[in-house]
């Protein structure tokens, strides 16, 4: 059913708010798309003529976006999204056996509502936490290192209104619709509440702390001590590219042996530049490569050449 009055009117008043915050109106789409979808759960057929009266786009060219992308629902959802990540490092975790196990649990399929519409259950791409896998997401806060116990756990305290706190992030969670809402551009005051990173994501900056690594200086940066620009990666202290770092199965490389801000590789810093590049330390060109360039093709020879000299031999 259309909008009604005090849902449209509230409607515009955050609409001005989102289109304002942009140069070209027509790319606050995708926000105004999850403000709709904070009223009513899912973008219908009226939050797609509203939103295509407010850009001057066609129906087809709102549903077009709507289609493409799997955070805009097409139909009423739970007021727990429970998404479990099937990419590959979660799913040899896990996430195959816990999807599966809450299929089960709940007698839905993929992207379905339980009947007392308060989750829905979705298998999703990876959610950037592979070092917490197996991960599960719940209205997109993370639930980290998860077992099939423990996710039927979950939706089980989801469904019965029992407090449910994520891993990381705020200590409470809010629903679909507030989701929503967050995603327009309105905040719920909770984004600084929580960690935001765990021990497993903060490992490799506790060794380089406990061995003092540090990033090498990018080439031609200024020092923030003598003014002077930097030639090159730093040549003092435990960063110098003569400490090898640990690697599995007894290999390892240099510290600091990766690509230079400059975009020179290893190989041609160790192998001599070409002529026509830039000097070690160097910015290059803009918009040209650092690479050697290729010898130059010789040209055919022309109608006044001897064609008749032996190889090697300079026409008389």
């Amino acid at each position: 059913m259309p909008f009604s009055e005090d849902v449209r009117s509230r409607l515009d008043a955050d609409a001005v708010q989102i289109i304002g915050k942009y140069p070209r109106p027509r790319s606050a789409l995708l926000p105004l798309l999850h403000l709709v979808q904070s009223e009513e759960g899912f973008v219908s057929a009226d939050g797609i003529e509203y939103c295509a009266a407010k850009f001057g786009l066609t129906q087809a060219e709102v549903t077009a976006v709507v289609s493409f992308y799997t955070m805009y629902k097409r139909r009423p959802v739970g007021d727990y999204h429970v998404g479990v990540c099937t990419n590959t490092l979660c799913a040899v975790m896990g996430g195959d056996q816990i999807f599966a196990d809450l299929i089960e649990h709940l007698g839905v399929g993929n992207d379905e509502t339980t009947p007392d519409g308060k989750v829905i259950l979705e298998h999703v791409e990876c959610n950037a936490a592979c070092d917490y896998a197996p991960v599960v997401m719940v209205n997109w806060e993370f639930f980290d290192n998860m077992t099939p116990e423990a996710a039927r756990q979950l939706v089980d305290d989801l469904r019965a209104g029992n407090h449910v706190s994520p891993t990381r992030g705020p200590g409470r969670l809010c629903t679909w619709k507030q989701a929503s809402r967050i995603l327009a551009g309105f905040n719920d005051d909770q984004a600084t509440d929580g960690p935001a990173a765990g021990p497993a994501s903060l490992v490799g900056l506790k060794i380089a702390q406990e061995h003092g690594w540090t990033a090498p200086e990018p080439a031609g940066a200024k020092s923030a001590e003598t003014g002077s620009a930097s030639t090159g990666p730093a040549s003092t202290g435990p960063a110098s590219t003569s400490e090898v770092l640990p690697y599995p199965h007894g290999t390892g490389r240099s510290a600091g042996s990766g690509p230079s801000a400059a975009g020179v590789s290893p190989a041609d810093a160790a192998g001599g530049r070409p002529a026509d590049s830039a000097e070690p330390g160097q910015p290059t060109e803009a918009g040209k490569s650092p690479r050697p360039r290729r010898a130059a093709k010789p040209s055919a020879p022309s109608a006044g050449d001897n064609e008749s000299s032996p190889p090697g031999k300079e026409p008389q």
